[in-house]
């Protein structure tokens, strides 16, 4: 056991001189990373860190009790747990271990692991279909995406796992109960589903299909109201919403207002969440991070060019919009360019960094946190809405037909000599009726959307006469 005790002390050793190690001026792209994969040019490899002269004063250093019980902790579990361990599994869990103690987004990344980062940026993989992160030793749904397996069994943000295939989350299996979340299309699974506020867990029976995402969605909810989805900020979620809203506009001509829809948003990719930001301010900042690195510190700001003209905006959130999604929202809040409508948000105000260690395994490590245009971070506190709406659904009731409803009903009435035919009843009760039933919050945020595009036609003429 020498020898493995002997390579664990050396590397402890000349990894406690880390934290005192920066960045190469050159490694800007590491730090301009997505929130939770790189991008651009390949960040800087540790090897190409480099050292400063103070470091070897640090009053921080390993304390070399510390590092005899790391040794022996490890001895220990080479010579006397049940199973055999080798030496590679027992590294990995060591550097794993580290890095989940940090926070719920750092952790250690193999071949396999890459792959499920790359699948999730991109958009393509085999699975449900939700966004899930550990926490506490459980399995909590972040949110799940549109159009997926998780989404159509009813699945909602806020739920927690408790059982996959009939065996239990727990801390000492959540990483392996998490992979098998994903698996070859047409492959069952049983997920054990606690719902949020629920007193007891449901089983729900699920089919893994080969996911491809597609982030934007853009519809007229009524004539001269835009409805624009964004289910999670991918590569190219900017330049689908550019191109999606754009033939829109030249088909329908321009918008009176729209609703952007952020709701079980799990975020993705910061530079996706600057570019759709972008797409709707003219000005101002968008978001700015801050972390112990130089290069961590950064500011995106927005450039001339709104997709819609200025035209008011309702964004609707609630406590599935995250990370990315929360960054849009707080640009767009805090620069008085949309309502934000809703629940409170997730409340992930970090920044992950992907650092590679070699071609097949890497660390994604938290390197700065984002704040708002005002300077406020959200972190495990997320964007209070402007307009608070709870969790609601409405229902149609059944009730007795009214003979008489309005002056039309009545005998022998008048003729309103002007009318068209059938315009009585073509005052868009019906369809408001049939939005409010599918989607409540939705219909509630066009409701506002049009008193918003009323005030707006009616400022317009006094912006112009200066």
């Amino acid at each position: 056991m020498r020898f493995p005790t002997f390579c664990l002390i050396a590397l402890l050793l000349a990894s406690a001189s880390l934290d005192a190690q920066e960045l190469p001026a050159g490694a800007s792209s590491t730090l301009a990373a997505p929130l939770d994969a790189s991008a651009g040019d390949a960040p800087a490899t540790p090897d190409s860190l480099e050292l400063p002269a103070s470091s070897s004063s640090s009053a921080d250093g390993v304390d070399l009790q510390d590092i005899r019980n790391f040794s022996r902790v490890y001895a220990i579990v080479r010579q006397a747990y049940v199973e055999k361990v080798d030496n590679k599994t027992l590294m990995k869990a060591a550097i794993s271990g580290m890095l989940s103690g940090l926070d719920p987004h750092s952790e250690y990344l193999d071949k396999e692991g890459l792959d499920e980062l790359n699948e999730d940026t991109t958009g393509q993989y085999s699975g449900l279909g939700i966004e899930v992160m550990q926490e506490d030793g459980t399995l909590r749904i972040v949110a799940p995406i549109d159009d997926t397996p998780a989404a159509r069994a009813g699945i909602k943000p806020g739920d927690l796992i408790v059982k996959i295939d009939g065996k239990p989350v727990d801390s000492d299996n959540i990483d392996d109960m998490f992979k098998q979340l994903r698996g070859d299309p047409g492959s069952k699974v049983v997920l054990t589903i606690l719902h949020e506020k629920a007193d007891k867990p449901i089983d729900v029976p699920l089919v893994r299909e080969r996911i491809s995402v597609t982030s934007v969605k853009v519809r007229e909810l009524e004539p001269g109201y835009v409805y624009i989805r964004l289910s999670q900020f991918q590569d190219d979620t900017a330049s689908d919403l550019e191109k999606k809203l754009g033939e829109l506009i030249k088909k329908y001509g321009a918008q009176k207002g729209a609703v952007l829809d952020l709701r079980s948003n799990p975020g993705g990719l910061l530079t996706a969440a600057v570019g759709v930001s972008d797409d709707f301010l003219d000005s101002g900042t968008i978001v700015t991070t801050r972390g112990r690195l130089p290069d961590s510190n950064m500011s995106f700001n927005a450039h001339p060019g709104d997709l819609l003209n200025a035209a008011p905006m309702v964004v609707l959130v609630d406590n599935g919009t995250a990370s990315a999604a929360e960054i849009v929202s707080g640009a767009l809040k805090d620069n008085r360019r949309a309502l934000i409508m809703g629940r409170r948000t997730f409340g992930k105000g970090v920044v992950q960094t992907v650092l590679p260690l070699d071609a097949d395994h890497a660390v994604k490590i938290t390197t700065a946190r984002y704040y708002t245009p005002n300077g406020t971070s959200i972190q495990a506190e997320g964007i209070k809405p402007d307009i608070a709406l709870a969790d609601l659904a409405v229902n149609k009731t059944d009730g007795p037909a009214m003979l008489v409803s309005s002056e039309a009903d009545l005998p022998n009435h008048l003729a309103n000599e002007k009318a068209s035919s059938g315009s009585i009843d073509n005052d868009g009760s019906a369809e408001n009726a049939k939005l409010a039933t599918q989607d409540y919050a939705l219909s509630q945020a066009l409701n506002v959307l049009k008193a918003l595009a009323l005030n707006h036609g009616a400022a317009a003429p006094a912006a112009s006469a200066k």
